[in-house]
């Protein structure tokens, strides 16, 4: 250190200034211009906040919808526009990368309650079936409600059996659901015992005539001609059967392929036709996957579908469950983080290939049906996921709600969709599905806990932020404040 250097200057020292009079003479005016200009930002701010009440433009999509105090989770720097082409037939219309992140506000689109659902479990208590109907209703006011029916449970003893409790309980509750103005989607899939001679994990039936004639007797019993038309006032669509290229969903004497599926599908089709020409017939939504010893690859299983006929059916839909694991809506394949190397990972990816195979089959004008999607998190559980899925770490709670959001918005602005199912409602609440760490529960939005805390030992049930975003973005007068 030299002599004479102060380590401490003074305030007049640092600015040169002589005495405490220069000073402020050098400041009074950069004062005030600081103060004037603040003044001016603030001014603006306020400007723009109201200007964004009015509308928000994304790159292809006009998103007129609220706009929420807060701070938006970061979810990455978006990836570029695609714009996907058919090799033969229209092209499909161009997906927009996500919002960019912004650190004041939440942008949400309005999204159309008509064409939205959830998947809830059916076998529940009256208690808790009226509980989830509230929240289904009241509190998210989607309009669609996917149940998935285990036939076994239907008919456990014989084939012409209605009077099991389970079959009961099933008939009361889609009656409750459509008298409080919901759309019934029923997923039927998992035959009995007795129709079946191979009994090991789930499957099809020995003679596929056997589903036709539970699907018959379904639709007499829970639909009774009473000044009603035979069918649609309360089941609104049937799915026929249940991701059946995984091998754990067909055991059996069936083919386990495409062609073993319309085996299947042909003789339920007809039986649905025969009660109502125009009751919505979905194909069975196929799990995205690869080639394994337990699944044979969606992309391959639906060109064998079509190879064996389908593309005949033109008043059907095409089921999906295009599942992302840790990638957004928007994203194309591939990358380096892990669950991002396959096209299967990637819910724009199956949209495309699904679309691509459906228009080079003549099926250009049918329509795929979303019957399950979502975006799995692990955020708030304890320990780690199930083994093989440590994937669900990627997405926070948050990360969650906005890729389930900008889903919605990709399917609402395309044509070629039905209403979107998403999964699920209340599986994380079930039974001891939380302490088995059953990877169901990382997609339900409501948890065990309380104001948005998972707590696993609470009696009490807490939303995700998804939840009340679904809430605020079918509501376009509303605006939360915060959605946890």
């Amino acid at each position: 250190m030299s002599e004479g250097f102060n380590p401490f200057p003074s305030m007049q020292e640092r600015m040169g200034c002589g005495s405490i009079e220069d000073m402020r003479r050098q400041f009074q005016v950069p004062v005030l211009l600081v103060f004037g200009m603040a003044l001016l930002w603030m001014m603006a701010l306020i400007a723009l906040g109201a200007g964004e009440r009015q509308f928000i433009q994304s790159p292809t999509i006009t998103v007129r919808g609220p706009i929420i105090g807060g701070v938006q989770p970061p979810i990455g720097t978006p990836l570029p526009v695609q714009t996907f082409a058919l090799s033969e037939g229209r092209p499909i219309p161009t997906i927009a990368p996500t919002t960019a992140a912004t650190p004041f506000r939440i942008r949400l689109p309005n999204l159309n309650p008509e064409m939205m659902g959830v998947q809830l479990e059916v076998n529940l208590s009256d208690e808790d079936w009226a509980e989830a109907m509230r929240r289904v209703t009241d509190n998210l006011s989607v309009r669609w409600i996917k149940l998935q029916i285990p036939w076994r449970e239907m008919q456990p003893d014989r084939p012409d059996q209605i009077d099991a409790p389970f079959f009961r309980r099933v008939e009361r509750y889609i009656e409750d659901a459509n008298r409080r103005g919901l759309n019934v989607l029923l997923s039927i899939a998992k035959a009995p015992a007795w129709a079946r001679t191979v009994l090991e994990e789930d499957g099809p039936p020995d003679d596929p005539q056997a589903l036709a004639d539970f699907l018959t007797l379904l639709l007499r019993e829970i639909n009774p001609n009473e000044g009603r038309e035979l069918v649609g006032d309360y089941i609104d669509a049937i799915e026929i059967w249940n991701e059946p290229n995984l091998r754990r969903e067909w055991q059996g004497t069936l083919p386990f392929t495409g062609a073993g599926y319309m085996q299947l599908f042909v003789p339920a089709y007809n039986a649905v036709r025969a009660a109502s020409p125009t009751l919505p017939i979905i194909t069975a939504g196929l799990a995205p996957t690869s080639n394994t010893a337990g699944s044979v690859d969606d992309i391959e299983f639906l060109q064998q579908m079509y190879a064996a006929g389908l593309g005949q059916y033109t008043d059907i839909f095409v089921g999906a469950h295009p599942f992302s694991w840790g990638n957004a809506p928007d994203a194309l394949c591939c990358g380096t983080r892990g669950w991002d190397d396959n096209p299967h990972f990637f819910f724009a990816e199956t949209i495309r290939s699904y679309r691509q195979i459906m228009s080079a089959n003549g099926h250009d004008a049918v329509k795929l049906w979303v019957t399950e999607f979502g975006w799995a998190s692990w955020d708030g559980f304890p320990n780690e996921p199930p083994p093989g899925s440590e994937w669900m770490r990627f997405n926070d709670k948050w990360t969650q709600a906005q890729y389930t959001i900008r889903a919605f918005e990709i399917m609402q602005t395309a044509d070629y969709f039905a209403p979107a199912i998403l999964w699920n409602l209340n599986f994380a609440v079930l039974n001891n599905l939380v302490n088995e760490r059953d990877e169901r529960i990382a997609y339900s939005l409501m948890v065990p806990g309380s104001a948005g805390v998972v707590d696993v030992e609470s009696d009490d049930v807490t939303e995700r932020p998804l939840y009340w975003m679904i809430y605020d973005a079918v509501r376009p007068d509303i605006q939360l404040e915060r959605y946890d």
